[in-house]
């Protein structure tokens, strides 16, 4: 068996261990967390903290790093799912008889990575590196706990509702770090915090 195998089989067992944690109270908050109309709630207050705590100008800049970001994960995202073609849980025949727990629609056919990972992780990222250069004057060591857990409950309801693999999880998880990191050190290299 060649480790790529061992590494999927490996994936699907503890994505069926994970997915089989469930209960009618957690089943609603991992559906909350899956659905992309409480992320909206969540950038609308990030935003109006950003332009009450650093004005219009430096906030602007913030948030088109942020728009970067999330549009890089998303576009390489599908590149990858695409390339990769591997199943979803919901769509692999061994992860159905093995009990998967769905609670979402089956949606496309490719799962590798998880774009909601990205984004998340690359939001959060962008986020607190942007506040951080343009207003120094507060510690954000409280918002970076926020949005880190956010970001992972984002991550692991992925698992829960039967979307992904835990291994599609991870790996949005290190490419949403990355990206956010890139594009949020763009306005550091500019030199854009003195400038404005």
């Amino acid at each position: 068996m060649s480790w790529i195998m061992f590494l999927h089989h490996l994936d699907q067992h503890l994505t069926l261990a994970l997915n089989s944690l469930h209960s009618p109270l957690s089943d609603a908050v991992w559906i909350l967390f899956s659905d992309k109309k409480v992320w909206y709630l969540m950038y609308l207050v990030l935003a109006v903290l950003l332009f009450r705590r650093a004005g219009w100008k430096k906030a602007l800049v913030v948030l088109v790093s942020v728009a970067l970001t999330v549009a890089a994960c998303d576009q390489f995202a599908n590149l990858i799912k695409y390339s990769v073609a591997r199943l979803r849980p919901v769509w692999d025949n061994w992860m159905v008889a093995g009990g998967l727990h769905r609670l979402e629609g089956r949606g496309n056919f490719y799962g590798f990575f998880s774009a909601h990972a990205a984004n998340s992780f690359g939001v959060a990222v962008c986020v607190l590196m942007g506040f951080r250069g343009a207003d120094r004057k507060h510690d954000y060591s409280r918002m970076a706990w926020i949005l880190f857990s956010w970001a992972a409950l984002v991550g692991i309801s992925r698992v829960f509702v039967g979307k992904h693999f835990l291994g599609d999880v991870l790996v949005g998880t290190m490419v949403g770090l990355l990206f956010g990191w890139i594009i949020g050190k763009i306005p550091y290299i500019c030199r854009l915090w003195e400038k404005l």
